[in-house]
């Protein structure tokens, strides 16, 4: 159905760049631990998670 409204040619194109895509946005989510509160995002990861807890 997406194909009659924008075209075969361009669907084809959108199918070609999904992996590259996907690693761009790995990258970027990787990037954003990394730059970031990295704490906050990976309480949110189940092995993880455990490695931090206090005792206080």
């Amino acid at each position: 159905m997406i194909s009659k409204l924008i075209g075969q040619k361009y669907v084809a194109i959108a199918k070609s760049w999904i992996p590259t895509l996907g690693i761009w946005g790995a990258t970027g989510g990787i990037a954003l631990v990394h730059f970031t509160d990295w704490r906050l995002i990976l309480d949110y990861v189940p092995y993880i998670n455990g490695k931090f807890k206090n005792d206080n």
